[in-house]
This record gives C-alpha cells, sequence and structure tokens, in this order.
C-alpha cells in the first residue's frame, strides 16, 4: 500500500479512539460497581446482620418436631388394663424427593412387604405432592429395615397404638379408637378428651436427607392422657362373657345380654354382649356387635317387672301380702283385649301371682289400683328416663303416655308389656329390693364409697317382695334352674313375644332373668337376657336362669360371700 494511502486510512481511524477507549472505562466501573456491592453485601451479611445467614442454614437443619403423648389407659377396677398404648412407628414419604431408580423403589417395597407394583403406581398417584404414607402403625422393629435404607424422602413418625387386652370379652363397653387414636365407639368415645394426651415439641438438628443428627432442647413437654378406672371386675367380666356365649350355643339363640351390679353401689361388675368383636383386630366386623346392647338396645321385659309392679300395690292401701286375688277362669278381656294365664290358677296371693307368674293376677291388681301408681312406682325406678352413665347412645326406654292412659295398657304394664327398657335399667331398678328400698343410680366407672341412692320403696315392702321372689327360686318351681348351690336366691323369670316392624312374632322370643343374691344379705344384683332362642324350652325363663346360676355361682365364690343356705339339697333338687 503506497504511503498516501496509508496516511489516509489512519485519519479516517483517529476520530474513533477515544470513543474505544470510553466504553472501556464504562465497563471496567460497571464491573468495580458491581463487585463493590457484592463485597458490601457480603460484609453486611458477615459483620452486620449475621443472624440471617445463621436463620437460613438453622432453617434448613433446625427442626421443631411433635413429640407424642400417650393416651390415657382404661383399667378395671383392680387395676388390670383394658386399654392400653403401646409405641409404634408410622412411615411416609415426600415422592418427590423418592430416588426415581426402579431398583432403589423394589428394595424400598422388600423392606415395606409390599408389590413393588403398588408401591410405584402410589409414588406416581402422589407426584405432585409432598406427602404420603408408606405403612402406618408398624412395631419398631418392623420399621427397623425401611430406616436402615437410609433412603432420600423416606421419613418416620414415632406414634401410639390403642391395644385391648380383654379383646371380644369388653368390647362394646370399653369401645375403639380409631387409626389417629381418637374414640369411636363406647367409653373410649365418652371420655375421649379426658383420654386424650396433649404433645410436646422438641427442637432437632437434621441433615439435609432428613435424619436426625442430634436433639437439641425441649420446648414443650408432652403430657400423657388421664387414666380411667371402670367399675367392671375383669375376672367377672370373662366369667360373665364365657357363660353367656355358651347359653347361646346351646339354645342356638341369635344373642344376648348380662349385667351384674353390685347391690351396695350401683356399680357395674360385669355387662357382657353377643355378638361382639374383636377390637384387635377389625377387617371382619358384625355390625350387630358393635352395640352395647345392655345400655343401648331398649326392649319389652315381660314378667320380671312382675315384682317392680308389686310393690306399687304393696305401698297402697289396698293389698297387702295376704290379700287374694281370683284368677279364674284364667283369662280375662279388656277393652276388647284378650289376657291369658297358662292355666286357671284360681285364688292367689300377691306371692302366689308372682309365683305363677299371673298376668289375670297382675292385671286385677292394676286395675284395683289408681290410674298412674304402677306408672309412677315405674318413672320412681329410673324407667322411662336416661340412666345417667354418659355412655353414647344409651337408651331412656319408653313408658306409655300418661295421658288418656287405656285400661288395657294399665292391666299390660302390670305384666311388662307396653313397656321397654334396657337390662341396665332393669337392673338399676331391681336395686331398689335389693338395697332396702333404695334404688341406686347404675356406674360404669369406680366408685369411692357407696353412694346413698334414692329411697322409693320402703324397706318393709323391699323385704316382703325379696321373700316372694325366694319361693320363685325353689326346687319345682318356676326359676329352680337358677337355684345356686349353699345360696339363697330372689328372682323372677319372663318370657317376651318379640317385635318387630310386622308387630309382636308368633315364634321369636326373648328369655330373661332378673336375679338378687344371696337374698338374706344382697351383694349383687344380675340380668340375664337371651335373644330368640332357638332349641329346647324357651319359656318362663328356662334358658336365661341357667347362664344367671352359673355367673352368679361362680362371682358370689370369688367375691367371697359366705354361703346361707344348705348346698347339699339344693343342689340336687336344682338339677334340671
Amino acid at each position: 500500500m503506497s504511503a498516501a494511502r496509508r496516511a489516509a486510512t489512519d485519519r479516517k481511524r483517529r476520530p474513533d479512539a477515544p470513543l474505544g477507549a470510553g466504553r472501556y472505562w464504562f465497563m471496567l466501573l460497571v464491573i468495580l460497581v458491581a463487585l463493590s456491592a457484592l463485597v458490601g453485601r457480603v460484609v453486611y451479611l458477615q459483620v452486620i446482620d449475621r443472624s440471617f445467614l445463621q436463620n437460613q442454614g438453622d432453617a434448613r437443619t433446625l427442626r421443631v418436631e411433635t413429640i407424642g403423648a400417650h393416651r390415657g389407659m382404661i383399667s378395671d377396677r383392680n387395676g388390670d388394663p383394658l386399654a392400653i398404648s403401646t409405641p409404634v412407628v408410622t412411615l411416609w414419604a415426600n415422592p418427590q424427593e423418592l430416588p426415581k431408580d426402579p431398583i432403589q423403589q423394589t428394595l424400598l417395597a422388600q423392606a415395606l412387604k409390599v408389590d413393588p407394583r403398588q408401591l410405584e403406581d402410589r409414588i406416581a398417584r402422589y407426584a405432585d405432592h409432598e406427602f404420603m404414607y408408606l405403612r402406618r402403625q408398624l412395631t419398631p422393629a418392623a420399621a427397623k429395615p425401611v430406616l436402615d435404607l437410609q433412603m432420600p424422602g423416606v421419613y418416620s413418625r414415632d406414634e401410639y397404638k390403642r391395644y385391648y387386652p380383654a379383646g371380644e370379652v369388653a368390647a362394646q363397653l370399653v369401645g375403639v379408637t380409631n387409626v389417629d387414636d381418637k374414640g369411636q365407639e363406647g367409653l373410649e368415645l365418652a371420655y375421649n378428651r379426658y383420654l386424650t394426651g396433649q404433645p410436646g415439641k422438641r427442637r432437632v438438628l437434621k441433615d439435609r436427607k432428613g435424619h436426625l443428627v442430634r436433639d437439641l432442647h425441649l420446648i414443650e413437654e408432652a403430657k400423657p392422657g388421664g387414666d380411667l378406672t371402670l367399675s367392671i371386675d375383669l375376672r367377672l367380666q370373662y366369667m360373665a362373657y364365657r357363660e353367656l356365649a355358651a347359653g347361646i350355643r346351646q339354645n342356638d339363640a341369635d344373642g344376648g345380654s348380662l349385667v351384674m351390679l353390685d347391690a351396695r353401689s350401683g356399680e357395674v361388675l360385669a355387662m357382657a354382649n353377643l355378638p361382639s368383636y374383636n377390637p384387635n383386630n377389625r377387617s371382619d366386623v358384625d355390625v350387630r356387635g358393635l352395640r352395647n346392647q345392655a345400655i343401648t338396645d331398649a326392649i319389652e321385659p315381660g314378667s320380671v317387672m312382675k315384682p317392680l309392679a308389686m310393690s306399687a300395690a304393696l305401698a297402697s292401701d289396698q293389698f297387702t301380702p295376704e290379700s287374694i286375688i281370683d284368677t279364674s277362669p284364667g283369662w280375662m278381656v279388656v277393652d276388647g283385649y284378650t289376657i291369658r294365664d297358662f292355666r286357671n290358677y284360681g285364688k292367689l296371693t300377691p306371692a302366689g301371682s308372682l309365683l305363677h307368674s299371673s298376668n289375670i293376677g297382675m292385671s286385677h291388681i292394676a286395675l284395683t289400683l289408681p290410674k298412674d301408681a304402677i306408672w309412677n312406682r315405674y318413672r320412681e325406678l329410673g324407667l322411662g328416663q336416661s340412666p345417667g352413665t354418659g355412655f353414647p347412645g344409651e337408651n331412656s326406654g319408653s313408658l306409655p303416655s300418661q295421658v288418656n292412659l287405656p285400661r288395657s295398657a294399665q292391666a299390660a304394664m302390670a305384666y311388662g308389656y307396653g313397656v321397654a327398657v334396657t337390662p341396665l335399667q332393669l337392673a338399676s331398678a331391681y336395686t331398689a329390693i335389693a338395697n332396702d328400698g333404695k334404688r341406686l343410680s347404675p356406674s360404669l366407672l369406680k366408685l369411692n364409697g357407696d353412694p346413698d341412692g334414692e329411697q322409693v320403696i320402703s324397706p318393709r315392702i323391699a323385704h316382703e317382695l325379696l321373700a316372694m321372689m325366694e319361693e320363685i327360686v325353689q326346687p319345682n318351681a318356676g326359676g329352680h334352674l337358677a337355684m345356686v348351690p349353699g345360696y339363697q336366691i330372689a328372682g323372677k323369670t319372663g318370657t317376651v313375644r318379640k317385635v318387630t316392624s310386622t308387630g309382636y312374632q308368633e315364634v321369636e322370643y326373648r328369655g330373661l332373668f332378673a336375679g338378687i343374691a344371696p337374698a338374706s344379705n344382697p351383694r349383687i344384683v344380675t340380668v340375664v337376657m337371651i335373644d330368640n332362642p332357638k332349641k329346647g324350652d324357651y319359656y318362663v325363663g328356662l334358658v336365661a336362669a341357667p347362664v344367671f346360676s352359673r355367673v352368679v355361682g361362680s362371682a358370689l365364690r370369688l367375691l367371697d360371700v359366705p354361703p346361707d343356705a344348705p348346698s347339699d339339697g339344693a343342689e340336687q333338687e336344682s338339677k334340671p
């Protein structure tokens, strides 16, 4: 290139030289400003505001964990456990953190003892979530193989699981909790708030995989739930359940109930129902077994009501133990309804009316008394109103309306029709006869001391009724199968037709026996109900009475109640 051309080119470049230098210095300034800002920020965070980075780091390593509080224990009156909480481990996962590797997922499935494909499907289904259960309430030993994998996204949580040592024997009374340890049935539900513990909190240090590194400090201590002591004696409960089950099997019955009360306190010493269920394994539960029939199911009781109606007659000026009631010809018509006895018993005393279970005798008595006499007495004995136990779904039973009470209903009440009571209500009413005329409210919880009770029958009448009822439980009498060798028993049989939506059934019955033992110094009141027996003779309490005899005999011996009658002759005569 010639010298002239190079000179021309240089002249063209010179004006741009200052512009290039300016860009350089501008970019250098921007970099220096940015660097200064970054250094300033670092200095600010490290020196002036150190807590920010500290908190951010802690947020990724420090956690506040809940400390589980175990549910209170339920025990019988002697301290034997009926419901206890045992520690378990629940495994859960964050699906977004779980390994995508099929081999890893297979290892997890094997440790969980589940099908790998099912686990894969669940993980896919919860892919957009941050939480899913893997297995709930495992024993620590069963959870260990899973935790030993130390797999990202798998976490554990300590919980408690309810266990019921008595199983089906006391299932309906004690009740159950759900998987979250909340009461669902029975006393578990009634006292859920009292039994439930208050969880605590603790601060812990965890690594990036969520595994515990160190337990730092306690924030709030866990408070266990309150313990509940029931009135039942587990020894008597087992015995009652066993004998009730035997009686139901022997008579091919649909079910039954048994209630045993302490005659001096009203405490429920045993309460058994069949069908039942195993609260520790609810995979195949008969819904009928969930109900505590002794409290929730009101039935027409039949002739077991006659001693209670008789107490109203003896309290009036119109009847004494020596009064004569003419039951001939063995039937009568009231308001177009025919009332019958098994046969014509002729002239009977009040004791004879109970001994022969005469519907005619009781009807004559009821129609002689003031219209509301028996109704008022039943009400005083707690019938037609809540027993006050606090049990969920307890039934108050029913009495006919007092307004315009027809004569037929007035008569029917005296022999146990037209009214509805639960076995618990019936047992509570009988405590008035056993306790010198004082009715005791039933209690499902152990009491401190004996309650006063409510005087509804005079002591004289209570003793007269006991004597009348003793005659029923004698050799060759209607309740002879309820006899207990060595003890005097006072009781009453009852047989009643079942009522369904179509009315009274012709071939379906309930057999009942209500009794007091020993009659000379009452300690227990027991009611047995057998539902729809299909074998043998199910009239006049011949189904329920043997169950009463076996349970009460064992209970009196277990409670160390001294015999009050000769045993040899009674034992021989009581054989069916």
